[in-house]
């Protein structure tokens, strides 16, 4: 009998394989979990039980980071938006809303621009100069390396809509992933029966978690962002909060309101402010017993 620390890749039919330095169990997890009504998660840091003659048990869960609902994974470090200049151009309230879902769940997230060749990124850029997000333009092997350098010893997400070239991306962060720009390979585990099981694989040192919820932005969709919180989900609004004229200001169009000053100034982006403001109309319409 061995105890071990480990990380939770992937979860299937109640059963957790659980990385250990450079070996991998399949573990069933201590009934007290289902007792406390706890699911173990893919990312999850873990204390294992391994036995020769029964099954491996998962032990302990670790305080997590955070956690997301749909996809089900924990321990996020970093949501990868990739965007492209042209086919299909940038959704920027789609943008934003990821942005702050990640902001709001304490992942960092970061912006890459595909497709440099094809068309100018200006436009993108200027939009999140003054956000406090990193933008990295895939124009030349530096940009790779600073990917490279975010993802190490990280886990992290990418998201984007189909065809901004996140496939691409991940062929050329590492080659040996071998990934068909036309559908997903075996190599990522998208079988016919595993196409919703979240799961992670080693990438530049790091992980990169692969699953279908952040391709298709169902976590910016289910995950609720109170109204009151939002406005720190901006982080160039933070500097601002609780200076403005009224302390109950929304930051839409209130008098006195040093955010509405900072946009009119050029200091915050009008695309992003009227991002929020749409946001933060939808949260108002949001119920308790939705939350």
């Amino acid at each position: 009998m061995e105890k071990y620390k480990g990380i939770i890749t992937k979860g299937i039919g109640g059963f957790y394989y659980v990385e250990v330095a450079n070996a991998t169990y399949e573990c069933k997890a201590r009934g007290i979990f289902r007792k406390n009504k706890i699911t173990p998660l893919v990312g999850d840091t873990v204390e294992i039980t391994v036995n020769d003659n029964a099954e491996n048990t998962i032990d302990l869960i670790c305080d997590r980071k955070n956690s997301l609902n749909r996809p089900p994974v924990s321990n996020i470090d970093n949501l990868i938006i990739v965007v492209s200049t042209v086919e299909p151009k940038p959704n920027f309230f789609v943008i934003d809303k990821l942005i702050a879902t990640a902001e709001y769940k304490n992942i960092e997230p970061y912006i890459v621009i595909s497709k440099t060749d094809l068309s100018s990124y200006e436009d993108i850029f200027n939009v999140y100069k003054n956000s406090g997000i990193t933008v990295i333009a895939l124009d030349d092997n530096d940009s790779l390396d600073k990917i490279k350098s975010i993802m190490s010893g990280k886990i992290s997400a990418f998201t984007g809509n189909s065809g901004v070239g996140k496939t691409t991306l991940l062929n050329k962060l590492d080659n040996t992933l071998n990934l068909s720009t036309a559908a997903i390979s075996d190599k990522l585990g998208r079988g016919r029966h595993t196409t919703r099981q979240a799961q992670l694989f080693n990438v530049c040192g790091g992980y990169v978690i692969d699953t279908p919820g952040f391709s298709s932005f169902e976590f910016e969709k289910t995950e609720v962002i109170k109204k009151d919180d939002l406005p720190y989900c901006f982080r160039e609004f933070r500097e601002y909060l609780g200076t403005c004229k009224f302390t109950s200001c929304a930051h839409v169009n209130d008098k006195g309101c040093t955010i509405c000053e900072a946009v009119k100034n050029g200091e915050i982006s009008e695309v992003r402010h009227n991002n929020y403001i749409q946001m933060y109309n939808q949260a108002k319409e949001i119920k308790e017993w939705e939350i």
